[in-house]
């Protein structure tokens, strides 16, 4: 669980049909249990097949924030409890689970997934955090009393089976909670070596747990038992022997490679499955633990502590899921770390991982604006990397990420969950996302923090009712659960369309999407020529999937929109002669705009469509056939991106030949502003920075100066850093820091805000921003002043700057296309106003002594603000 490692901190389903990976592991689980009893083989006839998890659909809970259903048991009276309090526990119980059951059924949900209900250490007061999540064990073998009793998870169990429904439980094999310490003259020769013991919450030193009590390396009898890896926290994600034997960021690393802790973790796991029959796991930071240890975990022949699979067959479970997480993200058109996950999925090991790589690209093409283009190749890579993506989870966020509308919108967030339904996997369903939640782990009950006061348990919001449609579409439509994704359209440039096939045996679909706000042109002849497309569905009520505009053989998808369409026969492909053609463009970059031209049948009106999308006005060829136009390049920063255009006679739907261009713009200085280095201090100059691993010594959020280059109504703004970290791998290639940028435009002087949201702050100088992109290690997200206030962000962009980050230079540079901007011809004028300071899902907490995650100096109202460059005027 990554975020808490870095804080230390309505159809009918259809008969279920297997793939013969999965007859085979149900013949061999069938045979095994027969072949153990032989009563059982003579008395009872062989258990039905199992519903195949391609069918499931998995609704994921961190069950503190739940739902609190024994108030008994929330105070465990050592200051752990306080339900207004975000890091501390909050209530949510197994019994309040069970009450809401109905809720999340009729969702459409198949599955249950709980965060770890074992025996957590409490409280952390070095990083001043609690273990409400469940991630940091005491003991692995038994439940949390916060969270309720053993027959109250076994009653849980019960009902989700009664419904026939599955249990999936999460469970931790890389580390337990925070107690050991170590200093800066670690030495892996010596692990007594500035080792140190820190007292918990609850008063102890080490895990209850045997044998991970004995945790102490300056005891020689412990250090020689090997129970831990001896080793102080990751500093370099990189190095996969730091990442698969080190601490995460202060949490004990077991040593999985010692047969002591592989049989107490066999025995601790195996009991959930044997005696409360839990039916999958998810397993926790797996990509951290030696890919060898899942052999042991699953499959050991040990008659006193088998592997999981061998205690789910005996148990009747022959279907137990095992899928592991590993928090990695790929950049676009880039599959490492999807190629690490698989080297953790197999016959030998678990039977998948959780599609980190896919949720990157969905949040990046549907809430961050990139090409559809990056989509397409993830789809492409995932079904050629993967063994089996079918039983790989899939998600669009979760407990250790940003909510997906924390950087977009409803409209987003649908096309997200759409396209997530319409791929292979097993669909995750994070709680709260059914009503739209903002924060990332708020309470659903109302006395429970983020929860403003109410229940949220609402079968009747619009984003429940919407949700539970998409579910049953997916669970009507067995195409999109079990075909094989055949990319058709994509666009290259930007938002646009991106269309992909799913044909079974059973039908034949199409997914269509357009992420842009403008309409997309697709070309349906990407079908063969005796088949047309008939949509059925559509994500928006205001998009009528009847009223999709074809016109001859190309389909006009409307902005932001999502369609499901069945591929017919018929109506092929008509096109007409006397289709427009484009005079060859130059074969070098484009500078800037320029005139294109061509030939049409005399009168008729020619249409630019560039990137897919119309561009501009139509243009009337002439008498003798000629026709000519301008085409504006201003929103195309990237040179690396091949452009496409094309011409269409929208009276016929007569479609030129594509052309392909790229662009190079010219990017000149508007202005600069140098800062001092280390006066990363706050603006009263008190502030310090947090004191645990990776901070002392360091200055990541120490602005040296700002640098803005324009060109027409495009900005790049150039961030020199005194340091930039890499150490907790980020996604966007810098960590430790996050950038809040307010770009107040020109002309707007009676409009746009003065409040910085969330900072507690006010922009100086009188200026007020039109635009502000909060950019972070592992988020990027763009608002518009609308809407906003101290506590609101705004209205959410569809697209976001892009990041380019140069560690050697030590600078990070965020480009933003007109479009973002208001699509001004000349930025000269606007102002920029650069901050730093730090997140971790919120901005990171500011306090009077600084803490191993939070910074000092300060209090609960005071800026959050590290250093600040600006205003900058650009000329």
């Amino acid at each position: 669980m990554w975020s808490d490692a870095i804080r230390a901190d309505t159809g009918t389903p259809l008969m279920p049909q297997r793939n013969n990976h999965q007859r085979k592991r149900w013949l061999h689980a069938t045979a095994w249990l027969l072949a153990s009893s032989p009563l059982l083989a003579v008395a009872t006839p062989p258990p039905a097949p199992p519903r195949d998890w391609r069918d499931e659909i998995i609704y994921f809970v961190m069950t503190d924030r739940f739902a609190d259903g024994d108030a008994g048991n929330n105070d465990q009276g050592t200051g752990e409890y306080d339900p207004a309090d975000e890091a501390k526990y909050n209530g949510g119980d197994l019994v309040g689970l069970r009450r809401h059951l109905d809720y999340i059924q009729q969702l459409g949900a198949t599955a249950l997934w709980i965060t770890p209900p074992v025996l957590n250490q409490w409280w952390h007061a070095g990083s001043r955090y609690g273990g409400y999540h469940g991630y940091w064990a005491s003991d692995f073998s038994r439940i949390d009393p916060h969270l309720g009793t053993v027959a109250d998870y076994q009653a849980l169990a019960d009902d989700l089976h009664a419904r026939d429904m599955k249990l999936v439980q999460d469970v931790v094999v890389n580390h337990v909670g925070n107690w050991l310490q170590y200093g800066s003259e670690w030495r892996a020769s010596d692990p007594a070596r500035s080792a140190s013991l820190e007292v918990d919450g609850q008063g102890a030193l080490a895990p209850s747990q045997a044998p991970f009590d004995a945790n102490d390396p300056r005891d020689a009898r412990q250090r020689e038992l090997g129970i831990y890896h001896w080793t102080p926290s990751v500093r370099d994600f990189r190095d996969r022997h730091q990442s698969e034997n080190w601490q995460l960021s202060g949490l004990d690393d077991l040593n999985t490679e010692n047969p002591l802790v592989r049989r107490a973790l066999r025995e601790s796991y195996g009991r959930w499955i044997r005696d409360i029959g839990v039916d999958a796991f998810r397993v926790d930071t797996a990509i951290h633990v030696p890919a060898g240890f899942f052999e042991d975990f699953m499959y050991s022949e040990d008659p006193e502590a088998p592997g999981m699979a061998k205690v789910a067959a005996s148990r009747g479970i022959p279907d137990f899921l095992a899928f592991g997480e590993g928090f990695t993200i790929d950049r676009p058109y880039d599959n490492a770390g999807a190629k690490l996950l698989e080297t953790y999925a197999g016959p030998r090991g678990l039977h998948s991982m959780i599609n980190f790589p896919l949720y990157g690209t969905l949040g990046d093409v549907f809430a961050r604006g990139h090409a559809t283009a990056e989509l397409a190749w993830r789809i492409d890579d995932m079904m050629r990397t993967h063994g089996d993506p079918w039983r790989m989870p899939t998600f669009i966020d979760n407990h250790d990420v940003d909510r997906f509308l924390a950087g977009s919108d409803v409209t987003g967030q649908r096309q997200a969950l759409f396209a997530m339904l319409s791929l292979p996997g097993i669909p995750v369903i994070y709680y709260g996302t059914e009503q739209a939640m903002h924060e990332r782990r708020p309470a659903m009950f109302a006395n429970g923090q983020g929860a403003g006061g109410r229940d949220h348990w609402d079968a009747a919001s619009q984003g429940y009712r919407w949700l539970r449609e998409a579910i049953a579409i997916r669970r009507t439509h067995p195409a999109l659960r079990r075909a094989h994704p055949r990319l058709l359209a994509s666009n290259a440039a930007g938002p646009g369309g991106i269309a992909w096939r799913m044909e079974s045996d059973e039908e034949d679909l199409v997914v269509l999407l357009n992420t842009a706000t403008h309409p997309a042109l697709l070309d349906a002849s990407m079908l063969p020529k005796d088949k047309h497309l008939q949509p059925f569905y559509s994500i928006r009520a205001d998009q009528d999937p009847d009223a999709l505009r074809f016109v001859e053989q190309q389909v006009w998808l409307p902005p932001r929109s999502g369609f499901l369409a069945r591929v017919e026969r018929g109506r092929g492909d008509t096109r007409r002669a006397g289709a427009p053609s484009i005079d060859a463009l130059p074969a070098n970059p484009l500078r800037g705009d320029t005139q294109v031209g061509g030939q049409a049948i005399p009168g008729d009106c020619v249409q630019l469509v560039v990137d897919g999308a119309a561009a501009g006005d139509c243009a009337l060829a002439d008498d003798g056939g000629r026709w000519a136009a301008r085409l504006n390049v201003s929103e195309m920063i990237d040179p690396s991106i091949t452009h496409r255009l094309t011409v269409w006679v929208p009276k016929t739907g007569a479609i030129a030949s594509a052309q392909t261009f790229k662009v190079q713009r010219e990017w000149r200085l508007a202005g600069e502003l140098r800062d001092p280095a280390n006066d990363d201090q706050g603006l009263d100059g008190r502030y310090r920075y947090p004191t645990g691993d990776g901070w002392p010594g360091h200055h990541p959020a120490d602005l040296l100066g700002v640098r803005a280059f324009t060109s027409g109504g495009a900005l790049k703004i150039e961030l020199s850093m005194q340091e930039i970290s890499t150490t907790w791998n980020p996604a966007n290639g810098f960590d430790h820091v996050a950038f809040d940028v307010y770009i107040d435009l020109p002309g707007n002087q009676s409009e746009g805000q003065s409040l910085m949201p969330r900072q507690h702050a006010r922009l100086p100088d009188d200026m007020r921003w039109d635009v502000h992109a909060r950019v972070g290690g592992w988020s990027n997200a763009a608002f518009r002043a609308t809407g906003s206030s101290a506590v609101q962000d705004g209205e959410a962009l569809t697209r976001a700057p892009r990041i380019e980050v140069d560690a050697d230079a030590r600078t990070i540079t965020l480009t933003f296309d007109a479009g973002m901007l208001g699509g001004y011809p000349d930025l000269a004028g606007s102002r920029l106003h650069v901050t730093t300071w730090d997140m971790d899902g919120e901005y990171r907490p500011l306090q009077p002594e600084a803490g191993a995650n939070a910074f000092g100096g300060g209090d609960a109202t005071s800026p959050r603000i590290m250093d600040a460059v600006g205003p900058l005027l650009l000329r």
